[in-house]
């Protein structure tokens, strides 16, 4: 438990740093997406939403593994004592995604004309594509430098490049659409961010770089750590562009059945950016549970492995379940507060959404951390490829006949098998299971705050956004309630979650007096 805690810790840590970055830049952006989304309008803001497709689907096939290897080595590495190679793994990630994404972005300029004209029918996005191409580059330094600073465990690098890419977003994009370019200026400042946030995360790469220790044949090294990587990360990589291919295969076809009209993407497209505020909460914890299974070895710390592998189910859906619950009941003021009325269809796409973030109760943010962690990236692969074989052809039939609910609805079947799979084959292999006490209190106690608040918000005639205030605030007491009656949390949580915050300055002690509140009502109602 010693040695749990103290991952648990680290682990905090880690994503509280994420978390921020995460929280600043993603308000930042959602300044950025209200006002384009409210000057361009459903219409233009779906047009907006297809130039991005291209590019989305090329750079699928940039990483090949190499960042999830950057992020596995780098921590085995540094766990090992074998700083000095981190060196060659963080250069040799780098110079691996600039080749490639430099190729990606050339093939992607080079179709932009066919695929606007041919396939998506609007041949007047030939030049914005060109212009989105860069963003493949761009975005391959971005995921290499995240790669790295998760790897040495300096995620608030990763925060501080994430609020750039955001901030300098969000000021060019709203001053190009004012001036008059609309769709074509929130391209640019969508590329023109990610170009800055790519450089920027190199250079901030660089500068830990020089503090690890100097090695020897420097290009022996590069091209054989990048086989290492690459020896590792093939699996990972097959799995990788089947799973990116899938969605951006879902994505390419809506154009296809929406000929005419843009306005259900650009719904589609709002729901998707709004969703993101769920992922607030899931990408820290999936992003840090990696590094820390795979410091973890069956055999020698099977005790410790059970416990990180239960807590971090527990814990993660402790965090991302009730904020499902809480967006899904809200989704109708939410939407109307932020964006109008215009996206009249974009509060039923979000609640569908927000479903797939119920998942985590049955461990579907820890089963494929877990075995990438413990190297079992082809068992991993197997997965995606039954995931893959139920969903092409599903949704090329529901999207082409239902558009964007065929697609949501194909997302949502399509995660299942995998998750059921990798559950029985941990159990089988290395004796874990999730704590299904715990994730049957946790999703009672979201279901009861979501159907309140939601039945009366039915209730209330005020605006939208008085409707918001008094749900949030409601959903939480409810929630907070029913978490307390059904003991969802217990003592030894408190205590678990106490010392995994206890590392994070002022923000832990923030949470320790939470805690306390929490346990002295605990004591109050003798439970």
């Amino acid at each position: 438990m010693s040695k749990a805690s103290e991952m648990g810790k680290v682990s905090a840590k880690g994503s509280f740093h994420l978390l921020w970055g995460l929280v600043i830049s993603t308000v930042i952006s959602s300044i950025a997406t209200i006002f384009i989304a409210r000057l361009l309008g459903s219409d233009l803001y779906g047009l907006y939403q297809i130039v991005l497709i291209t590019p989305l689907l090329i750079g699928v096939f940039r990483d090949w593994g190499i960042n999830s290897a950057m992020v596995r080595y780098s921590a085995q590495f540094r766990s090992e004592d074998r700083a000095s190679e981190v060196r060659s793994i963080l250069i040799s990630g780098i110079i691996f995604e600039i080749v490639l994404g430099i190729a990606l972005s050339a093939i992607s300029f080079a179709l932009s004309g066919y695929l606007a004209t041919n396939i998506f029918h609007r041949s007047a996005i030939t030049s914005l594509i060109q212009i989105a191409s860069i963003t493949i580059l761009a975005g391959g330094l971005i995921n290499a430098a995240s790669a790295a600073f998760i790897g040495i465990e300096k995620m608030e690098l990763n925060s501080i490049m994430l609020i750039i890419q955001s901030t300098i977003k969000t000021l060019i994009m709203i001053t190009l659409v004012i001036v008059g370019l609309r769709t074509s200026g929130a391209v640019l400042g969508y590329t023109i961010a990610m170009i800055f946030a790519g450089l920027i995360g190199v250079a901030l790469v660089w500068t830990q770089y020089t503090k690890l220790p100097k090695i020897t044949n420097f290009k022996l090294e590069i091209t054989a750590y990048i086989k290492l990587m690459l020896s590792y990360g093939t699996p990972l990589s097959v799995s990788a562009i089947i799973t990116g291919f899938q969605g951006q295969y879902y994505a390419f076809l809506l154009p296809i059945f929406y000929v005419t009209d843009n306005t259900a993407i650009g719904n589609y497209g709002i729901a998707s950016t709004f969703v993101v505020l769920i992922a607030f909460f899931a990408t820290p914890i999936t992003t840090m549970l990696f590094p820390a299974f795979s410091k973890l070895n069956p055999q020698k710390d099977k005790e410790t492995l059970q416990n990180v592998y239960q807590f971090s189910i527990k814990y993660a859906s402790l965090l991302v379940v009730p904020v499902a619950a809480l967006v899904m009941c809200l989704a109708q003021p939410a939407v109307s507060t932020l964006f109008g009325k215009t996206y009249s269809t974009a509060p039923l796409f979000l609640a569908l959404l927000s479903i797939s973030y119920i998942y985590p109760a049955f461990g579907s943010l820890t089963t494929g951390n877990f075995l990438n962690g413990q190297g079992k990236t082809t068992f991993n692969l197997y997965l995606t490829l039954i995931t893959a074989a139920i969903g092409f052809p599903m949704g090329y039939i529901l999207i082409l006949h239902f558009g964007v609910l065929g697609l949501i609805i194909t997302s949502l079947v399509t995660a299942i098998p995998s998750t059921v799979i990798s559950l029985y084959w941990i159990r089988k292999h290395y004796e874990l299971t999730v704590d299904w006490g715990s994730s049957a209190k946790i999703l009672l106690s979201s279901a009861v705050a979501a159907s309140l608040t939601y039945f009366l918000i039915l209730e209330l005639d005020f605006s939208s956004l008085i409707q918001l205030i008094i749900g949030v605030v409601f959903f939480t007491f409810v929630f907070l309630a029913a978490t307390l009656l059904t003991q969802t949390l217990n003592k030894s949580d408190i205590e678990n979650l106490r010392s995994m915050v206890s590392g994070l300055g002022i923000i832990g002690k923030i949470f320790n007096r939470a805690l306390n509140i929490i346990e002295k009502l605990m004591k109050t109602l003798k439970l």
